[in-house]
């Protein structure tokens, strides 16, 4: 018997199975998000200043089209991942945030208090230094919003390289402010970042509302209707002039965490929300940052990387996102209004807010939509200031808390 079922079901050869285990603890590791946004834009970087770049181009330029009647939608593939895909991106974002403002951190005003603080600072100051430093251009002054971001995935990637020594407190204390970075990153570019508005469109996005509200109400809680309807969202937003990402996050905000039913431990949120992680960490925020980090370094010189664009953006990114990070922590711990993350010192809340100000993914997104059209000369500074904002605000906080987070808490 056993010799007959080793010819029907053949055992896959060693190398084969080494190499799935492998990549099976890869995709276990907290890090393995971060990484692969690394690996994409480090591949990206290399096709744009290579023999190659000539093709990298061609494919974000291969048109795809979408046609039912008289509805009709035409982009090149590098729009269909900014506005299609990264749609997905801003619903799982919308759904961490409603789960967390429920039931999680955001739900006690007390823990949420500091976060929400240095977030807010940590917006304010990267603009500031950007407009100190891009005032008298016009055309600058709209990418004012590009360092305000910080970079989840990113963040809590190379927080993740530290392993145990990061205590609790402190991975809580940047998810959260994350989380309420990215908020702040949807009302800037719902405010700032729409083009011409089209009622017809509008309307019929707002009719698709009603229906998500009603079927909130009366308890669905099947996870396709609200998907169907979502999609038409998508494309009414996406007609209306209003960035077509923040239908994502609309519908995340009517699907339901907790059901009427018997079975009281099954919540549609949460389903959808485990399932969406391994899509969007793994494949959907690499290959954003494939399609939008690659930037030709051809006669780059270091005069141009202290243009005002690129030097703001780099600036903001590191020096104002730790200045109003650090600072409004402070000022709320000297207040008496907040306490520091349990087991953290100030050494290590400088590097927490060194990571913040790993931009990347965030950034490229808000640059996308500030330099477009007439102003699309800005793409290559705008890319050059976040990847060296991004990359030295990594590097800085990630030596910084290993000197500062003691080896005993790796045991």
């Amino acid at each position: 018997m056993q010799a007959e079922h080793a010819r029907t079901h053949p055992c896959p050869p060693e190398p084969a199975i080494r190499v799935v285990r492998a990549l099976r603890e890869f995709l276990a590791l907290e890090s393995a998000g971060g990484i692969l946004l690394a690996i994409a834009a480090v591949a990206a970087l290399a096709l744009a200043n290579s023999p190659l770049a000539g093709l990298y181009e061609r494919f974000l330029d291969t048109p795809v089209e979408v046609r039912i009647g008289a509805l009709r939608i035409a982009k090149p593939l590098l729009l269909w991942v900014n506005d299609g895909l990264m749609a997905a991106f801003f619903f799982l974002v919308g759904l961490e945030l409603k789960r967390e403002v429920l039931e999680g951190e955001l739900s006690d005003p007390r823990q949420v208090l500091l976060p929400a603080l240095a977030a807010a600072a940590g917006m304010a100051v990267p603009a500031a230094v950007y407009l100190a430093l891009n005032r008298g251009d016009a055309v600058a002054l709209r990418g004012w919003a590009i360092p305000t971001a910080t970079d989840i995935a990113f963040a809590l990637g190379v927080l993740a390289l530290l392993g145990a020594r990061v205590p609790g407190s402190l991975k809580v204390f940047l998810l959260t402010l994350a989380i309420l970075d990215d908020l702040g990153a949807i009302v800037i570019i719902a405010i700032f970042y729409t083009a011409e508005l089209s009622a017809v469109s509008l309307a019929i996005a707002a009719a698709a509302l009603a229906v998500l509200l009603a079927m909130n109400r009366r308890g669905v809680t099947r996870v396709a209707p609200y998907l169907m309807i979502g999609l038409v969202l998508w494309v009414s937003v996406l007609k209306s002039g209003v960035h077509a990402t923040l239908a994502g996050v609309a519908l995340a905000m009517f699907i339901p965490l907790r059901t009427h039913r018997a079975d009281r431990t099954y919540s549609p949120l949460r389903r959808l929300e485990n399932d969406l992680h391994p899509p969007v960490a793994y494949v959907i925020l690499p290959l954003f940052a494939f399609a939008n980090a690659g930037v030709s370094l051809a006669g780059v010189t270091p005069a141009a990387l202290l243009a005002p664009v690129p030097l703001g953006i780099a600036a903001g990114l590191l020096f104002g996102k730790t200045l109003g990070v650090l600072g409004a922590t402070w000022l709320a711990v000297k207040l008496g209004w907040a306490r520091l993350p349990a087991g953290a010192g100030w050494s290590a809340m400088l590097g927490m807010a060194l990571l913040c100000g790993v931009g990347f993914t965030m950034s490229l997104f808000i640059g996308g939509l500030a330099f477009e059209g007439a102003a699309a000369h800005y793409a290559v500074d705008t890319r050059l200031g976040i990847l060296g904002g991004s990359l030295l605000s990594a590097l800085a906080g990630y030596a910084l808390l290993r000197a500062a987070l003691p080896r005993r808490a790796e045991a």
